[in-house]
């Protein structure tokens, strides 16, 4: 009698620990709004933002980290990206960099969903960021949030001034956390 071995199994881990090699999520939507990459190496906090995006009319495409992002983005091309901060890998305010030094991805709005410092903030400002959204968040408030940056895509980012704190409030609100 032969036996029949199915796909590994796969175990989802805390995020210390190593995870498994997973495919990227995507649901097509016909008539969405608009196509968003949730980035977050929490699966819950995926799935989470995923359901309440798609419960809106988004069409959404899903990364574990950071790395797994800039993989995908050029063949998903989102209308924005959402980024949690600490990820395996390459962390949001360093991937959100690379989208925002890409001529390609440039133009993408970026939201952190993250419980951010102060400097985080400040550090997001500068790698491109175009707002903030603290854990644990209102799914209504981020389905505003990503709606706004969806309708007025990515600004010409201006250069703050002497003295100005970076981002210069370049980004159309922040919600930084308190």
């Amino acid at each position: 009698m032969q036996s029949l071995k199915g796909p590994p199994e796969v175990v989802e881990v805390g995020k210390s620990g190593t995870r498994p090699e997973r495919s990227t999520y995507s649901r097509v939507v016909p008539g969405s709004s608009a196509r968003v990459l949730v980035v977050d190496d929490n699966k819950v906090i995926r799935q989470l933002i995923r359901v309440n995006l798609e419960l809106e009319g988004f069409e959404v495409v899903t990364a574990a980290d950071g790395a797994e992002c800039l993989d995908v983005v050029h063949s998903v091309r989102p209308d924005v990206v959402t980024l949690d901060v600490v990820m395996p890998r390459l962390d949001g305010l360093r991937t959100a960099a690379r989208l925002h030094e890409d001529p390609q991805t440039r133009d993408v709005p970026v939201a952190i969903v993250s419980a951010c410092s102060r400097r985080e903030v400040d550090d997001g400002h500068a790698a491109g960021v175009d707002a903030f959204l603290a854990k644990p968040f209102e799914p209504g408030e981020l389905v505003r949030v990503v709606r706004q940056l969806a309708r007025v895509g990515k600004r010409p980012r201006r250069e703050p001034p002497a003295g100005d704190p970076p981002g210069g409030g370049s980004a159309p609100f922040a919600h930084p956390a308190g």
